[in-house]
C-alpha cells in the first residue's frame, strides 16, 4: 500500500473574504487531526487557539500551535475544524475524513466520497 494524496481546499472560517487555498494533502487514516505547515497557517491568517502536546512517530513529544477555525472542502463535502501546525505538508486525518464522510478506495488508493452516501454526508447519531 502506497501513500494516498488528495486535492482539498482550505479556508479561514472567520474571514471568508480571504482567498481559499487549494492544496495537495497526504491522506492519513492513522492520524486523528488536520495538520498544516506554518506557511499555510500564515497564508490563511488563522488564529492560534492554544498550544497542544503531540507525540511524533519516533515517540518524541512536543508542543505545537492549534489554529482555526478552518473549512476543509473535498468534492461535494466540507468540514469545520482546527489544525495542528506541524510538519512540511498538509495531512488530512481521520476526524475530518469521518466528518466529511469520505473514504480511501482500497483498490485505487484514492480519496473518494462514501459511495453509500454519494450526494450528502451521512452520520450515525444514536
Amino acid at each position: 500500500m502506497g501513500l494516498v494524496y488528495a486535492e482539498i481546499t482550505l479556508q479561514n472560517a472567520r474571514d471568508v473574504t480571504l482567498i481559499p487555498l487549494q492544496t495537495t494533502c497526504l491522506v492519513d487514516t492513522g492520524a486523528y487531526n488536520l495538520c498544516i505547515p506554518e506557511h499555510v497557517a500564515m497564508q490563511l491568517k488563522l488564529t492560534k487557539l492554544e498550544d497542544r502536546e503531540i507525540e511524533l512517530a519516533d515517540g518524541k513529544k512536543m508542543l505545537c500551535p492549534f489554529v482555526g477555525p478552518i473549512i476543509i472542502k473535498f468534492e461535494n463535502r466540507q468540514s469545520f475544524c482546527g489544525a495542528m501546525v506541524v510538519g512540511n505538508e498538509v495531512l488530512l486525518g481521520a476526524i475530518p475524513m469521518e466528518d466529511m464522510d469520505v473514504v480511501v478506495h482500497p483498490r485505487t488508493q484514492r480519496l473518494i466520497v462514501n459511495p453509500q452516501n454519494p450526494n450528502f454526508t451521512c452520520h450515525k447519531v444514536k
